[in-house]
């Protein structure tokens, strides 16, 4: 074999690796987009929560009732 033709070959072979790694960074690159999406939304849910769970809390009476103070 020549090392044209070698040299040819090694290079179709690192162009067939460069479109895989390619399609895998897109491919990862939608998943991360789509796990930052899920985690801000998460995040927003969780804020919201906490909000309501401080609201509730405010709501709570902050006397003892009658009897415990013994």
């Amino acid at each position: 074999m020549s090392k044209t033709q070698e040299l040819a070959e090694r290079v179709e072979r690192l162009l067939l690796r460069h479109e895989e790694l390619k399609r895998t960074h897109d491919l990862l690159a939608q998943q991360l987009t789509t796990v930052t999406q899920e985690r801000d939304n998460l995040r927003s849910r969780l804020n919201a929560a906490r909000g309501r769970i401080d609201a509730l809390l405010h709501r709570l009476p902050t006397d003892a009732p009658a009897g415990e103070d013994q």
